[in-house]
């Protein structure tokens, strides 16, 4: 048992000290930050039926990943709601292997002008919503969207985009889900024009899930650090685009700039284009661990 002398001072008054000024405390470190999985980096043979979740769960937890971040579209029947024992089922079997269910995702589009399909596209976010609500999955991704806007300029185009957000924010608020919206270098391709929309939807209920690929216009770490403290989630991916052309991702610098902002959570890695995924995966999770380990040890 520690002895009297060897605790910290007691301040003044007889107040006992903050938990922050205690031994070994970790207040506010990059040991908060847990790598994930977007299931994407399996996107073909989800698609294609030669993978299944409950394989891509066994994955995750043999690779030493601490969670999964599932996208509808992986779940049968998809855009209609799975029933509640499948999802029940996906949320039992990842909690068998110690993996957490970091978020999910629709594909949605907002930048449509005709209200009636904006309704649809709402709905589908309000309907999945539910699904992350019972999956136990705190965020759910959504998407500006990425329709040709002629005779609209940009911000009369996001007058409408933030409407429809608020609208689902609210409802997930009801259920306890955070709604957020991808940058994905459609609607949304700078870091402004990403503030702009969270400046005015304003609720900590919505936040940005921060795609590292996806700024691509001037220096992507500038962008990525200038919109950091409103990233809800994250996807980490193999490459930045340093105007336009694409470069490997500087790991090291990228989790710099996370720990640095007020983020804390799960850094879901998504690998993309041609070959085998598994090995690539697997490499880049390597990579990972091992550029967060540096960081967290400086």
């Amino acid at each position: 048992m520690q002895s009297v002398a060897a605790l910290p001072l007691i301040p003044a008054m007889g107040l006992k000290p903050s938990y922050k000024d205690l031994p070994g405390n970790r207040y506010n470190c990059s040991n908060r930050l847990k790598i994930s999985l977007n299931a994407f980096s399996f996107n073909k043979p989800l698609l294609d039926g030669d993978m299944s979740l409950d394989e891509l769960i066994d994955f995750c937890a043999d690779q030493g990943f601490f969670a999964v971040d599932i996208t509808a579209y992986y779940f049968k029947g998809y855009p209609e709601v799975p029933s509640d024992e499948y999802i029940y089922e996906v949320k039992r079997k990842a909690q068998s292997k110690g993996i957490e269910i970091s978020g999910t995702g629709v594909r949605n589009d907002f930048t449509h002008k005709d209200e009636n399909r904006r309704k649809e596209e709402k709905m589908l976010v309000r309907n999945w919503i539910d699904v992350a609500m019972k999956l136990g999955a705190p965020v759910i991704r959504i998407f500006a969207g990425n329709q040709d806007l002629a005779g609209n300029t940009w911000d009369q185009a996001a007058d409408r985009i933030i409407n429809d957000i608020l609208e689902c924010v609210d409802y997930g608020k009801s259920r306890g889900v955070i709604v957020a919206m991808q940058n994905h270098d459609d609607f949304v391709k700078s870091a402004e024009q990403a503030i702009k929309i969270l400046d005015r939807v304003n609720s900590p209920w919505f936040g940005l899930i921060l795609d590292s690929g996806s700024f691509r216009q001037g220096d992507p770490y500038t962008e990525i650090a200038r919109t950091a403290n409103h990233a809800v989630n994250w996807q980490i991916k193999e490459e930045v685009y340093v105007n336009r052309k694409p470069e490997k991702v500087d790991l090291i610098r990228l989790f710099k700039i996370i720990r640095e902002s007020a983020y804390r959570g799960y850094l879901p890695l998504e690998t993309l284009g041609e070959g085998d995924p598994f090995p690539k995966v697997t490499a880049f999770m390597k990579q990972a661990k091992e550029a967060l380990a540096a960081v967290s040890n400086e």
